[in-house]
């Protein structure tokens, strides 16, 4: 999983705590569990965790994941995530490289937005093409299963 944005990023100082669960920057509550847990979590899984972040350049987040390790958490329905997601894309993008072996496929909102010539990702009849878009290629990547 790799996920990079183009927002403030963090200092030096920040980003070498920020796997630490007590490391904010939220005034709320003074936790911050979400990139801790995300680490964990792919480090558990045979994987491993990478985050990299230039003050107001951005962040880069990779983690690994072994996919059949018995510690992996459920994939989830990858579908419904991205799905969910497009109400907030009319202003920021969404690539996705869904691979296995040799077979692979990509989603991207950019392509999804050049096709609809100014009409809104969040458009419900867009949002259930983009589902079933995606549920058809990762059972195709799959071979006809979800792990």
């Amino acid at each position: 999983i790799t996920i990079k944005d183009d927002g403030c990023g963090m200092d030096k100082d920040f980003l070498s705590k920020v796997t630490d669960p007590y490391a904010t920057t939220r005034k709320t509550r003074n936790v911050g569990l979400g990139i801790p847990l995300f680490k964990m979590e792919a480090e558990m899984a045979g994987g491993s965790f990478e985050i990299d972040s230039v003050l107001n350049k951005g962040t880069l987040v990779k983690a690994t994941f072994q996919i059949h390790h018995i510690d992996r958490p459920p994939l989830g329905d990858l579908s419904d995530t991205i799905t969910a997601l497009l109400p907030a894309c009319d202003n920021c993008d969404i690539s996705l490289l869904f691979k296995k072996d040799k077979d692979s496929f990509v989603f991207d909102t950019r392509e999804l937005k050049e096709q609809l010539n100014g009409e809104s990702v969040s458009q419900p009849y867009v949002m259930q093409f983009v589902k079933e878009m995606l549920n058809e290629n990762i059972l195709t990547i799959l071979g006809g299963t979800i792990l």
